[in-house]
């Protein structure tokens, strides 16, 4: 089997989330123009994953989710021929809920996740894409009152939570997969070893994203090879360095963590590494080559996919 099909490339939809893109001043505007013209902003956003090159779309927090897929196209089946007619196929969707939810170990709580996980699980299902990429809870800001520790106590409360979700998924055709988000429970090389250990494999996966393990202060390649055998989808994302210790973590930690990514290639992963990685752990499957927001998404993703092409695919081979 050849590289190229051993290894499959797509995005996730928050690349398209910069207003230069929309020709609009602000992500509030991209939100409105969203809401009212659903069908154009769609169109565009696959037409463009289309003329990028990569052939999987990740879906993401709306305006990019699932229900305004479906409110969009008007079904489940209309979404996915909007897909398949560009030659497009859904690789996995990102839920963000679990990030949100604040104390999530309130039974009512779960329930109301696990309600949403599961109807978005037969949507994925029913799109041919068996992969819920799932964030974790954010961490607490360094020396914030009163202290909240990420102990083993607390760890494992939310690794039981994660084994339960990832059973009610399995039995849905649906693979959990952990998101190494900066600053969440799951990125630093301590807390992605400590969750990887507390949760059953059979259940609970993992998805690398290789900038924001940088942004949280670890290497990717070493994390991921401790773990490798749990990744079953990777973001590949380029990042310059990793964010003070004392970054405040709020509900503007991801606009925070903007300036430190950049175009693949020019920040700190080691791909060369990364990709002899991949190759000697015989991985393969998607790689979603993700930018935050990109104002050219088009000829961003089409360069990454170019060095991909280039200098990092013959490696793998």
């Amino acid at each position: 089997m050849a590289a190229a099909d051993r290894l499959r490339f797509g995005v996730d939809l928050v690349t398209f989330f910069h207003p230069g893109f929309w020709d609009v001043d602000s992500h509030d505007a991209i939100v409105d123009y969203a809401r009212a013209e659903p069908r154009a902003f769609w169109d565009k956003i696959l037409d463009s994953v289309q003329a990028s090159g990569v052939t999987g779309v990740e879906l993401t927090f709306s305006p990019f989710n699932w229900q305004d897929a479906i409110k969009t196209y008007g079904s489940v089946d209309a979404f996915a021929a909007e897909l398949a007619r560009r030659g497009l196929m859904l690789c996995s969707g990102f839920f963000a809920e679990l990030e949100a939810a604040g104390d999530f170990a309130e039974p009512e709580a779960q329930r109301a996740l696990i309600d949403k996980a599961e109807r978005y699980a037969d949507f994925l299902k029913a799109c041919g894409s068996d992969i819920m990429v799932i964030g974790a809870p954010l961490r607490q800001t360094l020396g914030a009152q009163p202290v909240q520790f990420h102990d083993f106590d607390r760890a494992k409360v939310i690794a039981d939570f994660l084994n339960r979700l990832g059973a009610i998924l399995f039995a849905r055709g649906v693979r959990l997969a952990l998101h190494t988000e900066a600053h969440s429970i799951f990125a630093a090389a301590r807390d992605v070893d400590l969750m990887m250990l507390l949760t059953d494999p059979a259940y609970v996966h993992m998805c690398p994203d290789t900038a924001h393990i940088i942004v949280a202060g670890s290497d990717p390649v070493q994390l991921v090879d401790r773990h490798h055998e749990r990744m079953i989808i990777a973001h590949w994302k380029d990042a310059i360095g990793p964010m003070p210790a004392g970054t405040p973590i709020d509900k503007h930690i991801h606009e925070r963590h903007q300036p430190y990514f950049c175009s693949f290639g020019l920040g700190r992963v080691d791909w060369p590494a990364w990709i002899r990685l991949l190759r000697d752990r015989a991985y393969e499957g998607w790689a979603i080559l993700e930018l935050d927001a990109a104002p050219d998404p088009v000829r961003d993703i089409a360069n990454g996919l170019t060095l991909v092409r280039q200098a990092l695919l013959p490696i793998y081979r």
